[in-house]
């Protein structure tokens, strides 16, 4: 009985190895459908997070593919497509960002990662300023704590919230005024999408006004129980409320991009990295 009970645990062990190694490096493609009376025609985006300077073969060449392949009406990049690190080479998430923003109508908010190495540059040096610069020379820019318009109806917000909003083991709370305080408000003849990389605070995204939220950073729960939940978040949170997939609060939405990369735990268990596909759709359709 004893050596069975081995042998089972070595072909789990086994097992487990060639998942991690399967879904540490692949991508699906995930499609959501979102339904209002603030389009006068459908729209697709390209949803893209937490790519974390991870590559998929020569160039992230069939990554690009794929997303061309889509269409895409516009592009929101949700953050953390370079890793903060002193010394850390960005050129993955540079050459990625460059080339899928390239001749689109694109958004790039900051992510936790981006947003520290642009506020701590005691410990980051000039890591924000050198990616930024590369960035704006490929024609690139992100937009912090502002808004930009498109097709007269859709209005994007990038908001840039404070790292201790991002801290391990508890959530800070946040106030009802201090999303506002940021990037204004909302545009009620438009449909508002914001650019929250942290999903803890749906509610907050909820009670200032998007109609859809965007976001990422908990990487999916590095780890899924499938078809089921994440496991664990980056802020050490267990089971994370919101670890990927569509949350909704009345007729407001919340997307959870799974991400595209790794980093802190470089790994990935029934829990593919993803491109997340978003169908704006007329009401009355």
């Amino acid at each position: 009985m004893k050596t069975i009970l081995i042998v089972l645990l070595i072909i789990f062990i086994l097992f487990c190895i060639a998942v991690i190694i399967f879904d540490s490096n692949r991508y699906v493609i995930r499609e959501y459908a979102v339904k209002t009376d603030k389009v006068s025609c459908d729209r697709t985006i390209v949803f893209l997070s937490d790519l974390h300077n991870k590559k998929y073969g020569k160039n992230n060449e069939k990554l690009l593919s794929d997303i061309s392949a889509l269409n895409p009406d516009l592009v929101l990049v949700g953050g953390d497509m370079m890793t903060a690190y002193p010394g850390e080479d960005y050129s993955v998430g540079l050459k990625f960002v460059s080339e899928v923003c390239k001749n689109r109508p694109y958004v790039y908010a900051e992510g936790n990662h981006e947003y520290r190495a642009r506020i701590y540059t005691e410990d980051y040096n000039d890591l924000s300023e050198r990616y930024n610069s590369d960035l704006s020379a490929n024609g690139v820019a992100i937009t912090i704590n502002d808004h930009e318009d498109f097709f007269d109806e859709i209005r994007v917000f990038s908001l840039s919230i404070g790292h201790e909003y991002y801290r391990r083991f508890k959530l800070k709370p946040m106030s009802d005024d201090y999303i506002a305080s940021l990037v204004g408000e909302p545009d009620e003849s438009r449909f508002n999408i914001l650019l929250a990389h942290n999903p803890d605070y749906f509610k907050n995204y909820v009670k200032w006004g998007a109609d859809m939220t965007l976001s990422g950073h908990v990487h999916g729960g590095v780890v899924r129980i499938p078809f089921w939940i994440g496991v664990i978040s980056p802020m050490c949170t267990l089971f994370p409320k919101y670890s990927g997939g569509m949350y909704k609060k009345n007729d407001q939405a919340m997307i959870v991009s799974r991400g595209m990369g790794m980093h802190t735990i470089p790994l990935r268990m029934f829990n593919p990295a993803e491109i997340v596909v978003i169908r704006i759709c007329q009401k009355d359709k």
